[in-house]
């Protein structure tokens, strides 16, 4: 992967000073990877004290068998892997009273491009207007949550971390195209959601304009 070598080589001091049981080298972990992987692992879990339990255990996991990993992939990349699989284990522990929503249910209307079939409002020249900064972050992260746990898993790992693809799809075990498909048609669920938020935020300040 192309840019597996250089985030690798980032975290060799680390590596090597787990390897060594260095006395600091869990603290260090926790520093480098700590914020990442429970943004990952809330993602997937929806829930705070799940994450939490899972940054935790993964992290243990992470410690008790940093001799078995052998380089293949980048450090990282072999972390979120360990916190995904342990985030999909928690969520699966904890199903009933709630269920997950399907993409379906949230799905905008496409057409045979992926394109969305409806007009959408572009926000993003608004962006810079203070005066709707605090409301589209809002939406934001309602429109996040919303989304389905395996589409706020990539699209956090691309958007957030800035994983590549090929990255992405061996932590969560698909294809690229399914990766690929996936952050596509989550951008395209955010950016109809912004749009609507700022459809409503404009109707609602001219409302009171005219008040």
């Amino acid at each position: 992967m192309a840019d597996s070598s250089p985030r690798a080589d980032r975290d060799l001091d680390l590596l090597e000073a787990l390897r060594q049981r260095e006395p600091t080298a869990t603290e260090r972990l926790v520093t480098t990877y700590g914020d990442r992987a429970y943004r990952l692992a809330m993602n997937i879990t929806g829930q705070a004290r799940d994450a939490e339990e899972v940054v935790q255990d993964a992290f243990w996991t992470v410690v008790r068998k940093i001799d078995g990993f052998r380089g293949e992939s980048a450090f990282g990349s072999w972390l979120y892997r360990i916190v995904a699989n342990a985030a999909y284990q928690k969520r699966r522990a904890r199903r009933s009273p709630g269920r997950d929503v399907s993409w379906d249910e949230v799905l905008p209307l496409f057409d045979e491009q992926s394109r969305h079939a409806v007009s959408v409002i572009d926000w993003s020249p608004r962006v810079d207007d203070p005066s709707v900064q605090t409301e589209l972050r809002v939406a934001l992260t309602a429109a996040i949550n919303e989304l389905p746990a395996a589409y706020r898993a990539v699209l956090v790992l691309r958007d957030v971390e800035g994983l590549a693809n090929p990255e992405i799809a061996e932590i969560m075990g698909l294809s690229v195209p399914v990766v690929k498909t996936r952050v596509h048609r989550a951008r395209l669920f955010l950016r109809k959601q912004l749009g609507d938020a700022v459809t409503t935020l404009d109707a609602t300040t001219a409302a009171e304009g005219r008040a």
